[in-house]
């Protein structure tokens, strides 16, 4: 079969309607005698919640209720939102309630919901609800968590979410028998992503139906239905979720937060359908924040370079609750934190902490951005005190390629056994010195050239993709020239589109522009796990490929019947039923004769009805993809700017469905990574107040602050774990932004950098410390 999709450069079928007005978000989504709503938040980080007056609000003429969790509890049983990832023992004892109970524990936690007939009605409402609070000491650090001094959750009699220990090898052994040792601690701040799209949520309860429509719930519908159905008491069959279009996800939309509660609960309550719009404020306050990590590294190695064993400690602040994500990235951050180099002797120790701050989830590449800093700035240090180059270093201690598939001995308590499939790490590591031009830049490093200091800086990373344990494609052919896909993911911006679109055509063997691509509500497919950790295109494209497959077989079959011959001597190629091999003869059958002889009265279906086939594709191992980052930057010696002058990103995502949509995600994560790792920080006052709650306090990178990207798409080790040969693309432009820019900022400044965001006032007390220290 001759492939004419996979590996082309096809432009998004979808951006006609984003591009000309026609894409549906969940504001746009449009019923009939809407209420709309907004939260009542607490101003405290930390408090007892005495009491809770919503007499004048409900008095204001359109307000038609107020809800707490009291009012709640009197219509259901309320419980805590649950786990969808890392549900280890114990955790459970941290979980969220969708209203505060006797306690508030974040700034921005919901205390009520105020209904109304329209937002500004409700708004207003919100500002006449009377709530009494007794304010108590905040935890605002990790450390500060640790000490147990003041606990959050009295009744666990500890801050500490989970403490456990991952080994491989006899990383005590390694240290004795160490001729270099070395312990550095470094820290990422709390930042998270701001989607052009906030979060919403649009319930309606029809009670004649007894029916619960929702829309706005993406990323991972088929969990959310559950959890929705548990904590609403209803069946599940009996909630619709539908998937508008989305403006950007990135890790932090999608999950179940306590409005996906809130609103279906006060919808149900009052027969009439309720909408809820985040503003940009209730994001930074209340959606998922990440990242905040303090890491500390303790290597043993031969004087030549050669790592011996590696110790880690990640203490991961959570926030006040666990929520859906579960201790995901924390242990994510310890278990890769070897990351593509032979580490035979391995200790990751991962401790969550529980602070007054807002919960944490995922963002993307997550727990990938943070172990490569800390990795990859340990290295450099690592290569400055051994008298090492700091390139040579590291090819002395990547995995080679003749080692894959290479086991690392780690378990990592929420992940299969971490096996890297395929991959040449070294290349990958050439490729981007090749791109940013090293052997010609690199006499510049460190140097005061035309009044800007000088700085290169690296980062070799590896990435876990494609996780199961299973993705469904339902493929049906529809018409003459008709095939619809049916996918139980969803879909926020990345052109899956496209992508499943170019798989099935090659699969199926029709022409792209027969497919259209469905996903856009839970009744379409029965099951699915969801959109997170570059899975779409491993999962459901390869069970797309695999139902595809099935029935083209099946189309060959029917026609055979027809035709009375063998199936081996036809084949379904470019829409039409042909002989093997027959340059002469034109086609036999087109697409919408056989699905003619496949209808209910044929006697050609062979007990099969209709074009229709199901493919459930399952596996529990994870390809990993890898890759390599370059840049060249210039800091200022006097305000301490940097400008980012060249950036590489070199990624091997398996083989590549189309380099133009791969080519894009990767210049978008980078750009994500620069803006994070320079500008970006979710501050708190030691009183746990935020300090960055709208975007002239939380600095985001515009267009005129980006620099050029280059994006090397490799394709040298496909996966042998899936038919397609592919893995996950789209993180791996934002893993080692952190690490390769804080590289290239010490080696210009001569200073170690140890925390993020590389503001200037940090670089500044930075420079100022090496001035005093010589």
């Amino acid at each position: 079969m001759t492939q004419t999709y996979i590996g082309a450069s096809i432009t998004r079928k979808e951006d006609f309607r984003f591009l000309t007005g026609r894409a549906t978000y969940t504001d746009d989504v449009k019923v009939q005698h809407v209420l709309h709503a907004a939260i009542v938040r607490s101003p405290h980080a930390h408090a007892r919640l005495l009491s809770i007056d919503t007499g004048k609000a409900l008095e204001l003429p359109g307000v038609v209720a107020v809800y707490t969790h009291k009012e709640a509890a009197e219509s259901l049983e309320i419980r805590p939102i649950p786990m969808r990832m890392a549900p280890l023992p114990g955790i459970d004892r941290f979980l969220q309630y969708p209203l505060a109970q006797d306690k508030v524990r974040y700034v921005g936690e919901p205390v009520a919901v105020v209904i109304a007939e329209d937002r500004y009605l409700a708004e207003d409402a919100v500002d006449l609800i009377e709530v009494a609070y007794e304010p108590l000491p905040a935890i605002t650090d990790a450390y500060q968590s640790l000490r147990n001094e003041t606990l959050l959750h009295e009744q666990n009699d500890t801050n500490v979410a989970c403490d456990f220990t991952m080994t491989t090898g006899d990383v005590e052994q390694a240290f004795r028998d160490a001729e270099y040792t070395h312990t550095e601690e470094f820290h990422v701040q709390r930042h998270t992503a701001n989607p052009l799209e906030t979060r919403g949520i649009l319930a309606s309860y029809d009670k004649g139906r007894d029916q619960l429509d929702v829309w706005g719930e993406t990323k991972t519908t088929h969990f959310n239905r559950k959890v929705m159905s548990s904590l609403l008491q209803m069946p599940e069959h009996r909630i619709h979720f539908y998937e508008p279009d989305v403006g950007g996800g990135f890790g932090v939309r999608g999950e179940f937060y306590p409005e996906d509660f809130i609103i279906p609960f006060a919808s149900i309550k009052l027969g009439r359908p309720i909408k809820w719009i985040e503003d940009r404020r209730e994001h930074l306050l209340s959606a998922n924040h990440s990242r905040e990590h303090i890491c500390r590294l303790e290597v043993a190695a031969k004087r030549d370079g050669t790592i011996l064993g590696l110790r880690v400690i990640v203490y991961g602040d959570i926030g006040a609750y666990v929520r859906t994500h579960g201790v995901i990235v924390p242990t994510l951050t310890a278990s890769n934190m070897a990351g593509p180099y032979r580490v035979p002797n391995f200790e990751g120790r991962v401790v969550c902490l529980v602070t007054n701050k807002v919960g944490t989830g995922t963002y993307r590449g997550p727990g990938g951005y943070e172990q490569s800093f800390s990795r990859e700035r340990f290295l450099d240090i690592m290569a400055q005190d051994l008298g090492i180059d700091i390139v040579e270093l590291r090819k002395k201690n990547l995995i080679s390629p003749e080692e894959m598939p290479y086991d690392t001995g780690i378990d990592n308590m929420v992940m299969p056994h971490v096996i890297y499939d395929s991959g040449d790490y070294p290349a990958a590591l050439e490729a981007a010195l090749d791109a940013i031009n090293y052997d010609a830049i690199k006499h510049l490093q460190g140097q005061l050239v035309d009044g800007k200091l000088h700085g290169i800086g690296f980062g070799s990373m590896v990435e876990p993709t494609g996780v199961g344990p299973f993705e469904g494609a339902r493929v049906v052919v529809t018409g003459p020239e008709q095939v619809a896909v049916y996918l139980g993911v969803a879909t926020m911006g990345q052109g899956h589109e496209t992508a499943i679109a170019q798989i099935c055509a090659d699969g199926l063997g029709v022409p792209m522009e027969h497919i259209s691509f469905h996903h856009k509500d839970t009744d379409q497919m029965p099951f699915g796990i969801g959109t997170f950790a570059s899975r779409v295109t491993v999962m459901g494209g390869n069970a797309v490929y695999q139902a595809a497959q099935e029935l083209r077989q099946k189309i060959v079959r029917i026609a055979a019947g027809y035709l009375d011959v063998p199936p081996e001597q036809l084949e379904f190629v470019d829409g039409h039923i042909r002989r093997v091999g027959s340059s002469i003869e034109g086609p036999l059958l087109d697409m919408g004769q056989v699905l003619e002889l496949a209808g209910p009265t044929s006697r050609y279906n062979q007990g099969e009805m209709g074009l229709e086939t199901t493919y459930y594709f399952r596996t529990e191992q994870i390809p990993y993809s890898y890759g390599a980052h370059a840049t060249h930057i210039t800091v200022d010696p006097e305000t301490y700017k940097i400008e980012v002058l060249d950036y590489v990103v070199v990624e091997d995502v398996g083989r590549v469905i189309n380099p133009l949509l791969v080519k894009g995600q990767v210049i978008g994560a980078a750009a994500q990574g620069i803006g994070a790792t320079i500008l970006e920080d979710l501050a708190y006052d030691s009183n746990g107040q935020p300090l960055a709650t709208t975007f002239m306090d939380y600095l985001l990178p515009t267009s005129t602050d980006m620099p050029p990207v280059q994006s090397i798409e490799l394709d040298l080790a496909p996966s042998p774990l899936n038919p397609l040969g592919v893995k996950g693309a789209g993180e791996g432009g934002i893993v080692c932004t952190g690490a390769s820019l804080a590289n290239a900022v010490s080696h210009a400044l001569g200073v170690q950098v140890h925390d993020l965001p590389l503001s200037p006032d940090k670089l500044r007390a930075l420079a100022k410390g090496r001035a005093e220290g010589a």
